[in-house]
């Protein structure tokens, strides 16, 4: 779910020490100076879109370990599914989307999910200070293989 930034600046990534941006300009070459709306059309036209695990949620503040877990609904993943039958994999932005993933979406069966590759990433978030953006960076790698 986006923070505060993020949803002031109505924007995913929206707080500007958050890395995922400049991860995009590394890896696809989406330019971090564009504004907002490019670099979102620049990802679309190379195959990648942005969407959140939960759809919806509560949680005092931006940190990820205040969500209170019973108040967490996910997206529907099955009719997205559905919609992009092109859709090669999932890439999970940090830990927190990774579990909200697995508890909510991969118990659900009857779907194309088994068939597409999901990727646990290192969160790009500042609050995610255990990795170097270089060591992050190496494992976010991964997704140029998938568009």
């Amino acid at each position: 779910m986006p923070g505060i930034a993020s949803l002031r600046a109505a924007q995913y990534y929206g707080h500007p020490q958050n890395r995922f941006w400049p991860t995009m300009e590394a890896l696809f070459g989406v330019p971090f100076a564009l504004p907002y709306e490019q670099r979102v059309a620049a990802l679309t036209a190379k195959g990648i879109a942005l969407w959140d695990v939960l759809k919806a949620c509560e949680r005092p503040g931006s940190l990820d370990s205040s969500i209170v877990r019973s108040s967490e609904i996910a997206n529907d993943f099955n009719s997205f599914l559905d919609h992009h039958r092109q859709l090669r994999a999932i890439a999970l932005n940090g830990g927190t989307a990774r579990d909200a993933f697995k508890r909510h979406v991969r118990p659900v069966r009857g779907s194309r999910l088994d068939a597409i590759e999901v990727i646990a990433l290192p969160s790009t978030s500042p609050a995610n200070a255990s990795q170097s953006m270089a060591a992050k960076l190496a494992q976010w790698q991964r997704l140029t293989a998938c568009v």
